[in-house]
């Protein structure tokens, strides 16, 4: 029995992030999320 094949539906993008602690990595992140949800209008 072999698994089904996930058929991705939506655009979707990896962000990595690198740098010191407290340096607002999670911060631009979270920016970077709001802002492409509203824009694709899921938020």
């Amino acid at each position: 029995m072999s698994k089904e094949k996930y058929e991705r539906t939506k655009p979707h993008v990896n962000i990595g992030t690198i740098g010191h602690v407290d340096h607002g990595k999670t911060t631009l992140t979270a920016a970077i999320t709001s802002v492409l949800a509203a824009k694709s209008g899921s938020g």
